[in-house]
Parts: C-alpha cells; structure tokens; sequence
C-alpha cells in the first residue's frame, strides 16, 4: 500500500485541478498566460497521477477500473468484478 501521504497529495492535487479547470480555460481562451502563470502549479491537470483506487499503488494501473493489476487479479479471482472471467483455452 502506498503512503497515505502520497495518496493525500495526490487528492489534494485533484480538488485544485476541478476548483481552477474553468479559470485555466477561460484564461488559455484569452491568451492571458501571464495570469495563468500566477495559478498554483498543482492546478494543472497534467500533474494528475492515475493511483488504484483500493491500495494507492501508482504503477500497473487498468484506466477502465481504476485498479493496479494486483488488485484487479485478486477481485477478478473472487468474482467480485462482473463480466470479468479467467480465459482458458
């Protein structure tokens, strides 16, 4: 599991991108890049890292279930994820 203050950074991150995405817009629209240089840098949305959602791990992340791959096998496993079967052939 990753550190819980990485994990709270990481949220902290994604409040700032949602509170600042419409004045970030409206100011690349404008062209007013000296304005939007004065905007914290945690606002970009760039700096945005996909974590799983269950452990925080950064790395073998599934966009499609917000999982890290360990935690996506163990559920799949368990049959808690619908739709998801082990392949055999």
């Amino acid at each position: 599991m990753a550190r819980k203050s990485l994990i709270a950074r990481e949220k902290k991150r994604k409040r700032l991108v949602e509170k600042f995405a419409e004045k970030r817009k409206q100011l690349k629209a404008e062209g007013r890049w000296d304005e939007l240089d004065l905007l914290p840098r945690n606002s970009s949305p760039i700096r945005l890292h996909n974590r799983c959602q269950l452990t925080g791990r950064p790395k073998g992340y599934i966009r499609q279930f917000g999982l890290c791959r360990v935690k996506f096998r163990e559920m799949a496993l368990d049959g808690k994820i619908p739709g998801i079967t082990k392949a055999s052939w």
